[in-house]
């Protein structure tokens, strides 16, 4: 008998919610005084989130809302591309005495993030798999461990496993009628399950996003998709993949989203290469670029191509100190404050 849910992909119109309505969603682990902060991300805006974290003292927390603090924060910090932080705050939460079931979920989910962006996707397995049998894994407030699992499987070689986890949580989302959780499963599905159109469920996962608050979901889904359309449709018009684009790239740079706002900025080269597709830095000449070092070029050029600042340091055999100083010289010499326009600077050059 086929899996429940198994139909949702074929019979789920674009751009629409029907059958499913938004319900009330009960609050749980995220509550007290971190559940403002919790429901700020929820509309996407971690950058703005992350602003608030950052001015909260752990120390003077009791346990669990440490956990609440710190899973929020490093999902935070890998939004803006702070890995470095995020892997100082993950060594925290390891280090965290006994705390609720919530809070050990919430941590496994946080450093199998953390893994996923560092590359190390067996161990981003683990932390989800051990998120998925602890007992807080159905807390409503925790995002789905079977997304990540499934994603996590696909890049070590299983995908049997990441098409099974995939549709399972697809059946999951439609029991919750909650239109993130659907919206979410079904990018996952579209990601891992070749049995799938890949298009056609990007564009029903971002048709109940945009039924969502999630502005982060909406701009990731629409950057999936355009980059898909790149790929594999010789259909795809370039005004429509700017209309996902463009969107995606004002959002990120608001919100300082800068592992985002480069994905979005090299599919933008690709769709207007004449520098026309939009972006928020200005085009810098050779003489400007002529000012940095060749050391400086090599660490901006990696930066801009989204590594962190200890992938860089790694790379070169240099200090994580070293490549700040290196970056920040080359921030002072273009006249930017952020990497975030860096890598369509270093183009248009």
């Amino acid at each position: 008998m086929p899996r429940r849910g198994a139909h949702l992909p074929t019979l789920l119109p674009v751009n629409t919610t029907a059958p499913y309505l938004t319900l009330p969603r009960p609050t749980s682990f995220y509550r007290g005084g971190l559940a403002d902060a919790w429901g700020v991300m929820r509309t996407g805006r971690l950058g703005s989130a992350w602003r608030v974290l950052v001015a909260v003292d752990p120390t003077t927390l009791e346990p669990t809302q440490r956990a609440q603090h710190g899973t929020l924060l490093l999902t935070c910090q890998l939004a803006v591309g702070e890995v470095d932080a995020a892997s100082g705050t993950a060594a925290a939460l390891a280090a965290l005495p006994e705390v609720d079931a919530g809070a050990v979920t919430a941590i496994q989910l946080a450093q199998g993030e953390l893994a996923t962006a560092l590359g190390d996707h067996e161990t981003a397995l683990r932390h989800f798999e051990a998120a998925g049998t602890s007992a807080g894994a159905d807390d409503p407030d925790l995002e789905p461990w079977r997304s990540g699992a499934a994603v996590a499987s696909v890049r070590t070689g299983d995908r049997t496993r990441a098409v099974e986890l995939a549709r399972e949580e697809l059946s999951h989302a439609e029991e919750s009628v909650d239109l993130h959780r659907l919206a979410v499963s079904l990018r996952t599905l579209g990601t891992v399950d070749p049995s799938v159109d890949p298009i056609r469920t990007l564009q029903r996962a971002l048709g109940l996003a945009r039924h969502t608050d999630d502005l982060r979901l909406i701009a990731q889904i629409s950057t999936d998709l355009a980059g898909l359309m790149l790929l594999t449709s010789n259909e795809a018009g370039r005004d429509e993949l700017l209309e996902l684009l463009r969107p995606a790239e004002a959002f990120a740079a608001t919100e300082g989203l800068r592992p985002l706002q480069g994905r979005v900025s090299r599919l933008l080269e690709r769709v207007a290469p004449d520098g026309d597709g939009g972006g928020d830095g200005a085009a810098v000449g050779v003489p400007a670029l002529e000012q940095l070092t060749s050391a400086e070029q090599r660490v901006a050029r990696l930066a801009a191509n989204g590594m962190s600042n200890r992938e860089i340091a790694h790379q070169l055999a240099v200090t994580v100190k070293g490549v700040e100083w290196h970056l920040s010289r080359v921030y002072r010499k273009l006249g930017i404050g952020s990497r975030t326009s860096l890598g369509s600077m270093l183009d248009a050059g």
